[in-house]
């Protein structure tokens, strides 16, 4: 799946500039014009990093990274037209990954995603109740016992864990998972979900899948 990257930024731009080099790039893009809709977007999106400016029109920047970091661990990037050093000190303890200094150069910007990412991928472990997966090493365990998952199994898996308890309609999982190129009326989604089921129960992992009757499925929280 491609790396999805929200720009929480005012500046039309900005906005516009930073989308086309990311695209350019291989990444997906959603940007949002202030604090409030970043927020929103954040927690509704679950974008792998965020690009986020320091002065949007609500909200301080440094606000945003700590409310961010209250609820996910997503790398984020801060632009910022300081350069103090306290100021940067103190974003990285509201809880940015990096910062950078306006004017900036593409390449900088993109080269500073990239090792985010790879940081993140790294170390990376999602992990709920007894459920822990691992991304980068592709593996998945209950109780420590392994599933052994199909490679799109493992995706879908990942793809509901990253925020377990919400309810994703089948057609955003075949958009995210199968980057919408299921027929229509296909039951892909659901036989994969049946068997994951059958493979976690084997463990005892009874009951972590939920469907939500004419929606479509979530993970269930502990």
């Amino acid at each position: 799946m491609e790396k999805r990257i929200l720009i929480i930024e005012d500046n039309p731009d900005i906005t516009n500039i930073v989308t086309y080099e990311l695209e350019r790039s291989g990444y997906q893009v959603l940007a949002a014009p202030d604090g409030v809709s970043g927020l929103t977007m954040a927690r509704e999106q679950n974008p792998d990093l965020v690009i986020l400016d320091l002065g949007l029109p609500d909200f301080d920047g440094a606000e945003i990274a700590r409310r961010l970091r209250k609820t996910s661990s997503v790398p984020i990037i801060i632009l910022t037209a300081l350069d103090a050093v306290d100021r940067k000190v103190n974003l990285l303890e509201a809880g940015a990954d990096d910062y950078l200094t306006k004017p900036f150069h593409a390449d900088e910007l993109i080269a500073r995603v990239r090792v985010q990412l790879r940081h993140q991928q790294q170390g990376e472990v999602i992990a709920i109740g007894k459920l822990e997966i691992h991304p980068q090493k592709r593996l998945c365990q209950y109780a420590g016992q392994e599933v052994r998952l199909s490679p799109k199994e493992f995706d879908l898996l990942a793809f509901l864990a990253r925020q377990p308890g919400r309810v994703y309609s089948r057609e955003e999982i075949e958009r995210e998972v199968w980057n919408g190129e299921l027929p229509s009326n296909s039951n892909v989604v659901d036989v994969h979900m049946a068997n994951m089921r059958a493979k976690l129960r084997d463990l005892d992992g009874y009951g972590l899948i939920r469907t939500v009757r004419g929606i479509g499925y979530a993970l269930k929280t502990p």
